[in-house]
Order: structure tokens, then sequence, then C-alpha cells
């Protein structure tokens, strides 16, 4: 978030958590609706949107690629589809803001385009590596320079793309989307093979969107030469932003939460088994499918925790939510151990040496090592943490907060709103006691 005012939060022990929320919608899929919206033919309705500032990031990239955009209502767009052909070159750069995926996915829907096209981003998108996109749209046949790997991307258009076989090195839902947004452009197949499944709202999505794609857990594949079709998208509410409360509620006695028609998917509930295998009370209720995604109410009580040696299984479908669960850690009684997670060192900040860095300003003894780290459970005490302008870890450390003998403070926090726009006010009316300071 280039130029915020700075804002600072003070997180203290307050009573259990108790009540029923509803959190924001889903930022993956929110993003997703909104691209294949624009590309389809006609009008997309997207219900439960989800209004943080990474999503209207991308909503004001698509209508800057001249497709228009309503909002009738907070919550709500109403997207008039160009057509597969139909988008419009801008002059000017096309800002994703702070959004990884915003950037990560256009990189790959803009690729087959007939026009130049800019992509650039706040100062930490502006740090983080995109080789690992840029590479095999190159593969495709896509031009794209990069300041040495880093945005901004100068995306050439005029390009002939065609299909490719692609074994992922690292596993991504990210990189995956990208080359399957090139693929509706190029000639032929374009197949990803994955090391470890992750998330597959981009191949539902697709397939609701009315595209043939054949996919199963690690694998998508489909071809050009098809149309999507404008559908309605009821947009689950973000398993991520639950995530928070999943683990608050997990720690601090006498708690029990309700959270509201979450997203299920069986490749983003990582934490939910996670946390299962530490000890947490959290079951499942109403389960029912919305707009070809399992949907369900979380219901979670508090829980004495136990650590665990984390399934490497479990990573992939848990890569976001990891400050959350180091948090759990720390309060676990024994040691945790969490290995597989270098991706971590790539995302808005490097988490894992932020939630390292800060567990231990916290009093909890933690063993970093380059893809991992082993944390002691113990104690938590009141200090000062550098949430290094990450929203994850601000939030993170809100809930380390509830927990420590002493008031958390956390600094540079203004990017919560990022992806979890009225965090604060959602979090104290269910028991935190959160201050913010401007």
């Amino acid at each position: 978030m280039s130029g915020a005012s700075r804002i600072d939060w003070r997180s203290r022990a307050g009573g259990p958590l108790r009540g029923e929320l509803t959190v924001p919608g889903d930022k993956s899929v929110s993003h997703r609706a909104l691209m294949l919206g624009s590309i389809a033919q006609g009008t997309t309705r997207i219900r439960g949107f989800l209004e943080g500032e990474d999503t209207r990031a991308t909503a004001a990239v698509m209508a800057q690629l001249g497709v228009r955009i309503e909002a009738p209502s907070d919550g709500e767009r109403i997207v008039h589809g160009v057509g597969l052909d139909g988008l419009r070159g801008s002059p000017q750069p096309l800002d994703c803001g702070n959004a990884g995926t915003g950037m990560r996915l256009l990189a790959g829907l803009l690729a087959g385009q007939r026009f130049d096209s800019t992509l650039i981003g706040d100062a930490s998108l502006s740090r983080r590596p995109m080789r690992r996109v840029t590479e095999p749209l190159a593969r495709m046949g896509a031009r794209i320079d990069t300041r040495d790997g880093l945005p901004p991307l100068i995306i050439h258009g005029g390009r002939r793309l065609h299909g490719i076989r692609y074994e992922l090195p690292v596993a991504s839902a990210q990189v995956k989307s990208a080359l399957l947004l090139a693929g509706l452009y190029a000639e032929g197949v374009t197949e990803v093979i994955e090391p470890h499944p992750t998330r597959d709202y981009t191949e539902r999505m697709l397939a609701a969107f009315g595209w043939p794609i054949d996919f199963s857990p690690g694998h998508a594949r489909l071809e050009g030469g098809h149309a999507l079709h404008a559908v309605d998208v009821d947009v689950p509410a973000d398993f991520s932003s639950a995530a928070f409360f999943l683990v608050a509620a997990s720690l601090v006695p006498g708690s029990e939460l309700r959270l509201r028609a979450v997203g299920l998917n069986p490749r983003r509930i990582g934490l939910l088994h996670a946390l299962r295998l530490m000890g947490a009370d959290i079951r499942i209720e109403h389960e029912r499918s919305s707009g070809g995604e399992p949907v369900g109410d979380l219901v979670v009580r508090h829980a004495p925790l136990r650590g665990i040696e984390l399934p490497e299984a479990l990573v992939p479908d848990m890569i976001d939510e990891f400050p959350a669960f180091f948090i759990a850690a720390a309060v676990a009684r024994g040691t945790t151990v969490v290995r597989g997670v270098a991706e971590l060192r790539v995302k808005e900040s490097d988490r894992l040496a932020a939630m390292a860095a800060g567990l231990r300003a916290l009093g909890i003894a933690v063993e970093e090592s380059p893809d991992g780290a082993v944390i002691h459970g113990g104690a938590l005490h009141g200090g000062r943490i550098d949430s290094r302008g990450d929203h994850r870890i601000a939030m993170s450390f809100a809930i380390a907060g509830l927990v420590a003998d002493g008031e958390v403070s956390i600094e540079d926090c203004a990017n919560v709103a990022t992806s979890f726009p009225g965090f604060v006010d959602l979090a104290n009316g269910c028991g935190f006691a959160l201050q913010t300071c401007v």
C-alpha cells in the first residue's frame, strides 16, 4: 500500500472469544471471478466479493483494460464481459498494488493479448520474484521483460502462444493458474503437473464458465480455442481470514466461535487438519456446495494444543496460514517441527524470518532453518513486533496478545486492509482487546 499512513496495533488479553462471525469473501475466488468474468461472453454477477485493496486493484486493472465493472453495493460486482479477445490495451501501467496473486495471474492472461502491457506494484510487491511465472510463459512463446526477475513486468503483445506440458518445480497455485490462463490463448494443449496438489480454484471456475478442462489433484489440462460464458459467482467466506479466529479461539480459555459459510476447498484447509492434529476442537456444520465450491460453518472451541511434527503433505494446502499456525505452535505444549516451507521466504515478507524474530521477541525459543523451523512451545510475554508491512504477520501477532502476559505492540499494520478490511472491528466484536494507534 504505497504511501499509506502508519498504523500500529496494541493487543492484550481480554475475555473468552464468543459469537458468530462472517469473515470477508475469499480473495482467491474474488480475483479469478473478476478476470474470467471480464473475458467471458455476457454479464457475470459476483456476490460476496472481497472489498479489499488487492481485489479492488484487480478490478481497477480490468476496468483499465476496457471492461465495465459496476459496484451496486458492498460485496457485489457486475462484470460486463468483453469476450476472450475484447480487452483493450492501456497506455498507462497497470497497478496491482500489493496483490501478488493479481500480478501473476494477469501475467498469464495478458501474455496472449495483441497489445503491450506493463504490470507494476507497490514497494512490497516490487520485491517479489516473478521468474517462476515468466520463465514457463516464455516457453509458451510469451515475451516478458523484468527487472532482474522482479516487477515491473513488461509484457509484449502480439505473440503467438503454444501449449506446453510443464512440471512445476515448486507447487504453486498462482503459477499453475497463470499458465492455464495463458493456455486459453494458446494453440494446442496446455498441461500443468504439480509436485504436490495445490488449490484448484482456477480449474473449478474455468469449468463453471464453460471451458472444457480436465483436472485432478496435482494435474490440469486444457486446450485453446473455446469460449467462456458468464455465470453468477457466490464467493465463499475466506478460509485464510477464518484461520486467525480458528487459532485465537483454540488458544483462549472459554472461547467458542461459529464462522459462517467458510470456503472448504480441499486444497485450502491444511491448517484445519494441522490444528486437529494438535488437539484443536473444530467441527464442520451445514456443509453444502456454492458455485462448485464446498462451504460450511466452522465451530471452534478452546482446547489445549500439543506440539507436532507437521506432515509435509499439508504444507501446500496451508501456505498462507503459516503465520497463524506459528502462534498456535508457540502456545502448544511441547515442540513443533516444520519443514518444506521455503516458499514462506518470498511472500509479502520473509514470513519465516519475521515469525521467528517476532516469537523470540515474545520469549519463545525458535530454531530457524532455510526451509523450516523448530518452535518450542512456552509462555508468551509482552513485547514489540515489526510486522514488516505484512498483513498476515500483523494479524497473527494480534492473536499472540490475547494469551501473552503483557501487551504486544505490533508495528506497521496498514497493509491489513489489502486482504481483511474491518479486521479490528470484527476481532474486537468477538472479544479481542485490540487498539489501533495512528
